[in-house]
């Protein structure tokens, strides 16, 4: 799975794509489709094949440190009274997909048509709807809004829990009605989330997408290997430095340099290479090939605050002594026939709600969760009990990403700008008390136990503050390298980076504004339709 040579030899390919996530494993699939090019795919983390990547489980081991996860830190966020805010991010074949919640979410036509509305031609929602198709293999629903037959399946979850449908049931008392499609016609409502699983186990972008396509000749693929700069002749994209095992290598791009490394990769790569905002670059000491000063900026995210209970019911997950015997049971089960607990997303249901009446469409989103999520994941909670975040989808905050030095290895400082628009703080203090409801409701009593860190909040004013104190990603960053047709944009609508030739960025990097929901089904659609303007189909 490396790509074979010595310190210092060239490898020629026609297309050389940087980071094997969600958007990298789609173009490395679409472009080596046509057996007349190569292509290499350049990835900094490992490979996937794990039983911590493949059993939906496993995630938990994951997020909270850096096993196959970058697991990167904010700079001190003063909308969060100067916490640093935590950002994990996959370092491993799939990226994210192989190590986040697995939710299908694309968001809402609206999204879509406002993208197109800030001058991205061919991204409205009827534009970009028949790539979500493409790549879809829906086991539950069909009709006009989903497909089967495609690489990436969708499927319902496995576990059975009860408690998961018993939230549903809470939310529905309290008057939110029952919606079986998130993806569907409308996105309001309350459901259970449908999940990328085959059988039981992960299909991250990795397992959909890359793994069918590496037994073809023309396509290489390259693990542990960080790539440290584009090389250019002028202006035009020629190549990617990396580091593979110590070894500094440099891949030559006859065509194209694809760009797939995230919201956070992908704008750092640019600007070392010096393609970014000048003054930054040259206080760095980075000659620049390009002034374009919104690298970098735009960055947004959905900020998440969780409720946490305690409980007794063993159907909840927790690693206490008395919940051994069930997942020593479970286990069995899920060697039999791949359903039970160790299928789990842990975000099993959700809700998309809104938080006035004069809303058109919903403006925060649910992830009720079979355990206790400690703060944002950081750390592993060993008491049995149910959670929910509750994160406001279209926030107004925007930040940014820049270089902490010219070292390629070094993290960048990332600045998501957490809470600094007011709208945002008012509209989750409403959104604070639409999940506390549900959470209260007579249904989910016989699993509620105590209150976390919330009991006795009531007034605005201590919801604001519990905000501050405890609110910080659901893990959805975007818009760092912003699409648009305006000469400030990054890329252009057909994911070109202005000012240059022969690259373009492929990843969520390139939302000008985030989806009202989940994002990772969002970058595989934008990479689908990449692949067919790289190939010059559409």
């Amino acid at each position: 799975m490396n790509v074979s040579g010595t310190n210092g030899d060239r490898a020629e390919f026609d297309y050389v794509i940087v980071g094997a996530g969600s958007a990298g494993c789609v173009l490395a699939n679409r472009l080596s489709a046509d057996p007349s090019v190569t292509v290499l795919l350049l990835e900094a983390g490992k490979s996937d094949h794990t039983p911590f990547v493949q059993v939906p489980i496993g995630s938990v081991a994951m997020l909270p440190r850096k096993f196959h996860n970058w697991a990167f830190e904010t700079v001190p966020q003063p909308g969060l009274g100067g916490r640093r805010g935590f950002q994990p991010r996959g370092k491993v074949l799939g990226g994210s997909s192989s190590i986040n919640a697995m939710i299908y979410i694309r968001g809402t036509r609206a999204d879509y048509d406002r993208w197109a509305a800030m001058g991205n031609p061919g991204w409205g929602y009827d534009d970009v709807l028949p790539y979500f198709l493409r790549s879809e293999d829906n086991e539950v629903h069909g009709g006009p809004f989903h497909a089967k037959g495609g690489p990436l399946t969708v499927s319902k979850l496995r576990t059975g829990n009860p408690v998961t449908e018993a939230f549903v049931q809470a939310a529905t008392s309290c008057g939110y009605p029952r919606n079986p499609d998130f993806n569907g016609e409308t996105q309001e409502g309350v459901g259970h989330y449908q999940v990328n699983q085959r059988d039981g186990l992960r299909c991250s972008a990795a397992k959909a997408f890359l793994d069918p396509a590496l037994d073809r000749q023309n396509l290489s693929v390259a693990t542990r290997a960080n790539a440290t700069r584009i090389n250019f002749e002028g202006q035009r994209a020629v190549g990617i430095e990396y580091l593979q095992d110590g070894q500094r290598k440099v891949a030559r791009a006859r065509r194209e340099v694809l760009l797939s490394a995230g919201a956070f990769g992908s704008p750092q790569l640019l600007m070392l290479s010096g393609v970014g905002p000048a003054a930054h670059l040259r206080e760095l000491g980075i000659p620049v090939v390009l002034d374009s000063p919104e690298v970098g900026g735009n960055l947004h995210d959905h900020p998440d605050f969780v409720f946490g209970y305690t409980s007794d019911s063993t159907e909840l997950i927790g690693f206490e002594v008395k919940w051994l015997p069930r997942a020593l049971r479970e286990l069995r089960r899920f060697r039999r026939d791949r359903t039970g607990i160790f299928t789990t997303n842990f975000a099993e249901a959700g809700a998309f709600l809104k938080t006035a009446n004069e809303e058109v469409e919903p403006d925060v989103q649910l992830h009720f969760v079979v355990a206790i999520v400690s703060d944002h994941a950081r750390k592993l909670q060993f008491s049995l009990g149910l959670s929910c975040h509750v994160c406001l989808l279209r926030p107004r905050s925007r930040g940014m990403l820049r270089l902490a030095s010219a070292d390629p290895l070094a993290a960048p400082l990332i600045d998501p700008a957490f809470l600094s628009d007011a709208d945002d703080v008012e509209r989750l203090v409403r959104g604070f008390r639409m999940t506390r409801e549900i959470l209260e409701a007579p249904g989910l009593a016989p699993y509620r136990k105590r209150e976390l860190w919330t009991a006795g909040i009531d007034s605005d004013d201590a919801i604001r503050k519990i905000l501050r104190e405890r609110t910080d990603t659901v893990y959805h960053p975007v818009g760092t390298c912003r699409m648009g047709s305006d000469p400030q944009a990054v890329v252009d609508p057909r994911l070109r980076v202005r000012g240059l030739q022969g690259l373009r960025v492929v990843d969520a990097s390139i939302m000008p504004q985030l989806v009202s929901g989940n994002t990772n089904a969002p970058a595989i659609m934008i990479a689908e339709r990449a692949s067919d303007f790289v190939l010059e189909k559409g």
